[in-house]
């Protein structure tokens, strides 16, 4: 039996086996509106034979968006278009699907990556970003906005609302993107964080407000239904957010009923140096694992089914998420099973695609025309 392909359960949702689609940002949409592409995209990944989808970083308002082609999950509008792609993935698919809400905080008002993706000042069409305090994330950028009280209470409440709005859609599970140097992790990093009031100096300050984002959205998203948190264990820079900080986090969210944490790392500063390898973020997912006895999902540079079984056998991380990998190889869930002796869920019109000595692969078989 495959550790990878071992179901997994967290409130009333049963993955099937512990592979996770990371939400990626396609920066293709339209006024924060998913369009076609993302009906293709989304779609193609739905019938992988993951365990879990996850949609990209989801913006809670408009100026919460990295690029002005985000996502956004902030009105009517934004909500009413995401339906399509929704109803389709329930149509053609069993997997479970998750959505990640976000705010960019000062690293919004980007232009795209293949563009360069540096910030777009408000002269030539940009948005005034917003952060906890007015630095700018990098050196020669307009600054953000301190954010006051007024401007805190709007966001969290975005947070909520668009957690109101999820459910409505049906997503299964919300993610909290609290990770690589947007809003939430912001707050919690010393690097962006120079607050003088109950948001800031002491490490008790710094994870008031991420929490209460946090309580914010588990209180309006339906107890059944799962809510976990992406966070950056490091800066990689000294005197930044470190692992020891992210295990108080951890600790705390532990007491506030959330369902796993992935752990990720970095984004917070351009000063930052990573040491990059396979499984380069595993200790991350370990020691929060370890030291609070949430579930944790790792991430990083893993592309081996090999290397995904023993994560998960190891007890190292409970599941494991893959991003380019998957974008790579969209049937990577298929390949790993082949590989790992385990079955996986795939469409009726793709069973005849299975190689010959293979044909239990996706648990069906199917004859030939007569």
């Amino acid at each position: 039996m495959s550790a990878l392909f071992s179901p997994f359960s967290v409130r009333d949702l049963t993955l099937r086996n512990r592979i996770v689609i990371s939400p990626m940002c396609q920066y293709s949409a339209e006024g924060g509106k998913p369009n076609n592409w993302h009906l293709m995209h989304l779609l193609n990944l739905a019938v992988s034979g993951a365990g879990l989808l996850c949609v990209e970083g989801t913006a809670v308002e408009p100026i919460g968006r990295i690029t002005p082609a985000d996502l956004g999950l902030w009105d009517d509008e934004t909500e009413t278009a995401f339906r399509p792609a929704i109803e389709a993935i329930r149509k053609y698919s069993n997997i479970a699907v998750a959505v990640q809400l976000a705010h960019a905080g000062r690293k919004g008002s980007s232009h795209v990556p293949w563009n360069g993706g540096a910030l777009i000042p408000s002269s030539d069409g940009g948005w005034q970003t917003v952060a906890p305090s007015a630095l700018e994330h990098k050196a020669g950028e307009e600054k953000p906005l301190a954010l006051d009280t007024e401007g805190m209470d709007r966001i969290r409440i975005a947070f909520a609302e668009a957690a109101q709005r999820a459910d409505r859609l049906g997503f299964d599970a919300i993610e909290i993107h609290g990770a690589h140097g947007y809003l939430i992790h912001e707050f919690l990093s010393p690097l962006a964080n120079r607050r003088t009031d109950a948001y800031g100096g002491s490490l008790e300050n710094r994870l008031r407000y991420p929490l209460e984002i946090f309580d914010a959205v588990r209180a309006a998203f339906p107890v059944h239904k799962p809510v976990g948190i992406k966070v950056s264990a490091t800066d990689w820079v000294d005197g930044g957010w470190d692992l020891p900080q992210t295990i108080a986090f951890a600790n705390e969210l532990k007491t506030r009923g959330v369902d796993w944490i992935t752990a990720s790392s970095a984004g917070v500063s351009p000063l930052q140096k990573i040491a990059a390898g396979p499984n380069y973020q595993l200790p991350f997912a370990e020691g929060i694992k370890t030291s609070s006895e949430t579930n944790t999902i790792a991430v990083g540079l893993i592309t081996d089914a090999r290397q995904a079984e023993d994560i998960i056998a190891s007890g190292k991380a409970d599941l494991v998420a893959l991003a380019r990998a998957m974008l790579y190889d969209p049937r990577w869930p298929w390949h790993a099973a082949a590989e790992l002796g385990a079955t996986v869920e795939a469409p009726p019109p793709y069973w005849r695609s299975q190689p010959r000595g293979l044909e239990g692969l996706f648990g069906k078989t199917v004859s030939g025309l007569r």
